[in-house]
């Protein structure tokens, strides 16, 4: 990458934006979303070698909960069940015993809706992301998601975040060398999928969280979960 551009910073993003004033050529900004651990061991060494900065986004339940995010549950199911044809069977058995209690469409409607396939991913791959990710409210996701989670991957929930993602005074380390540390949401859902009230909870859990880590926020950046946002995020993110 520095071979080819001009690696920038987050303050320097935003004295550009603030002031007009004129980036390198060819800038480049680089950012890591989620706060995995793997971040802290292996990128940070990279980047005070390299005397660059990077950005990072931590969301803030994952560590301050020590609980694993939906997305990070999906993946490791996908990682560790034996064919997403049986992760699918599996959701069609947990579903068929919810139906009743939680009043959702039936598993053939679902699977309609959702499997999708792209140049990525198998429709049954398309169909568990998107199910889990957003297609069910979010009680009756926590309940599938988590019943997966047990299933195929088998480790005590505290356990996994742990090893998954950063924890606070090592978020706090990569600061104090100049890494620049941004929202990422609290609960790392959709904000576009959120009502103005829920994103603003999101948006000022997350700063509180911050505030921990930097003693304040005056410039703060965010990078919204799944890249999702709407008109609403951007009129809360001015507000504060």
């Amino acid at each position: 990458i520095k071979r080819h551009y001009t690696i920038i910073t987050m303050e320097q993003l935003i004295d550009a934006v603030d002031n007009d004033t004129e980036l390198p050529s060819k800038a480049a900004l680089l950012t890591f979303d989620d706060a995995y651990r793997d971040h802290y061991a292996y990128v940070f060494p990279i980047l005070l070698d390299q005397n660059v900065q990077g950005s990072f986004f931590p969301p803030a339940r994952a560590i301050q909960e020590h609980i694993v995010l939906d997305v990070n549950k999906i993946h490791h199911v996908l990682a560790s069940a034996p064919s997403p044809q049986d992760i699918v069977e599996e959701i069609y058995q947990i579903l068929d015993r919810c139906r009743d209690e939680y009043g959702c469409e039936s598993n053939e409607a679902y699977y309609t809706k959702f499997a999708v396939a792209d140049r990525f991913d198998t429709a049954d791959v398309i169909f568990i992301k998107r199910l889990l990710q957003r297609g069910l409210e979010e009680q009756l996701r926590g309940v599938v998601t988590n019943a997966l989670f047990a299933k195929f991957v088998g480790v005590p929930e505290s356990t996994f975040a742990r090893e998954l993602y950063m924890n606070v005074d090592q978020i706090k380390e990569m600061k104090e060398f100049g890494m620049h540390i941004g929202s990422h949401g609290f609960g790392h859902y959709w904000l576009d999928s959120l009502s103005m009230e829920q994103q603003e909870l999101e948006i000022t859990r997350s700063l509180d969280f911050l505030r921990g880590i930097e003693g304040g926020v005056d410039s703060w950046t965010m990078a919204y979960p799944y890249g999702g946002y709407n008109s609403d995020t951007i009129d809360l993110l001015k507000k504060h």
